[in-house]
């Protein structure tokens, strides 16, 4: 008895994934539910545990194949059968061949078929993510024209965001002015070693590359004093433990973040074309460092959250983000985005714009240092640096500055009740 391995749907806007890693070579036994391979796609990394105890006896497709959903992948056998024991190179496998045959056959193959428009719409698959044909019609662009640089010749993002690139920077026919220049190819050294881009750090650098491009960046920067906050989390942290909650800084920050929000709705908005959309829902994605990358997954109805619910939430997502256990959706649908480089050290940052939406806060170390108080006394205080990264196409820097010290009033006198 055999049973099929399909590539999973990772979320209700994925539509494939990279297979990054086998754990299991053919013939070899795995347990259901044990990790059988490590999948990529365009917004998260994630272990697939396998679907049934029994022996690897086919792989499908090789690391680095780009697959579909729901394509079948491997074969699991209850048995070592011979062809478990002597399996066929996944390159040589008849769904690989075929899948190749398609991607290298010329354009004028479609003509026998009767039907060319099918044939050419079958090979654009192909060559192409739904998300990149999707930009190719959006910009009335045709595919054929793109090099692609991805598996088997597939257009990748990437590519189709460098020919749109391309073509902005040709200069226009009724101008002598040369073509602006800046970009520095490098030319690998021999002792190089070259490592292509990850589907994450791919979506991460274009992800950038957009929001600098969209949004025009301005950044302010806040002194926050955190010693009343710093006192209450350790006179309640053992109480929120019991209670199955890590109470960290984090919390008090969105709490303050969410109250500001509420005064300043601009700031939980998107861009329109030339409109503002105010979003009802305040939904705070919170960066998150993993091993392979960043994550941004989202705490939705953040200002609904008691402090506890807040506490529970971020403890939650963050360590099932770094243990791969995050879905698709859950780093979707963010409208302000705080990011906490502090925890490494630094003091603050000028963060890019997370797209859509229009400010990301950044969160700097908080360390202890003598600072002058009421009556010119000199007090060690905990002491903390916010700054914000706004786009100033929609919110002016007084508006900004407003929302700040709203977090900052709210942060030096944080309510115990609410604890």
């Amino acid at each position: 008895m055999s049973t099929n391995v399909v590539m999973p749907q990772m979320g209700e806007s994925v539509t494939e994934g990279t297979i990054t890693t086998w754990f299991k070579q053919t013939g070899e036994w795995i347990d259901k539910d044990e990790s059988l391979l490590l999948i990529s796609t365009d917004k998260v990394d994630a272990e697939v545990p396998s679907p049934a105890s029994g022996y690897l006896q086919k792989v499908l497709f090789p690391e680095g194949e780009t697959v579909e959903i729901d394509t079948v992948i491997a074969v699991l056998s209850a048995e070592k059968t011979a062809a478990t024991e002597a399996p066929e190179s996944p390159s040589a496998t008849p769904q690989k061949k075929a899948q190749e045959e398609r991607v290298q056959a010329p354009v004028t193959s479609a003509a026998p078929s009767g039907n060319p428009d099918s044939s050419l719409e079958e090979l654009r698959k192909t060559r192409s993510s739904p998300l990149v044909r999707k930009m190719a019609a959006e910009h009335n662009t045709d595919l054929r024209a793109i090099s692609g640089t991805g598996i088997s010749g597939r257009v990748t993002k990437s590519d189709f965001l460098n020919h749109l690139k391309n073509l902005k920077d040709q200069p226009a026919a009724s101008t002598s002015r040369p073509a602006p220049s800046g970009r520095y190819a490098y030319q690998p050294a021999p002792t190089d070693r070259i490592e292509p881009f990850s589907p994450m750090r791919g979506q991460i650098a274009d992800h950038m590359v957009i929001s600098r491009e969209t949004s025009v960046h301005v950044t302010t920067v806040f002194e926050i004093d955190m010693t009343r906050v710093a006192r209450l989390r350790a006179s309640h942290k053992e109480a929120y433990q019991k209670q199955g909650a890590k109470l960290s800084f984090m919390p008090f920050i969105i709490n303050a973040v969410t109250d500001a929000i509420a005064q300043f709705p601009i700031m939980n908005s998107a861009v329109v074309d030339r409109s503002i959309a105010y979003r009802q829902n305040v939904n705070i994605a919170m960066a998150v460092a993993v091993d392979w990358g960043l994550l941004v997954p989202v705490i939705r109805d953040a200002n609904e959250k008691s402090l506890l619910g807040l506490a529970r939430n971020v403890a939650d997502v963050a360590e099932r983000a770094r243990n791969r256990k995050i879905s698709p959706d859950e780093l979707q649908g963010g409208t302000f985005t705080v990011t906490n480089p502090g925890v490494f050290g630094s003091l603050f940052g000028t963060p890019i714009i997370n797209q859509p939406q229009v400010a990301i806060l950044c969160v700097g170390t908080i360390t202890k240092r003598p600072v002058v108080i009421e009556d010119d006394a000199i007090a060690v205080r905990q002491m903390m640096y916010l700054a914000l990264s706004f786009d100033h196409r929609v919110v002016d820097g007084a508006t900004a500055d407003r929302f700040m010290k709203t977090i900052k009033d709210k942060l030096e006198n944080f309510p115990a009740e609410l604890l």
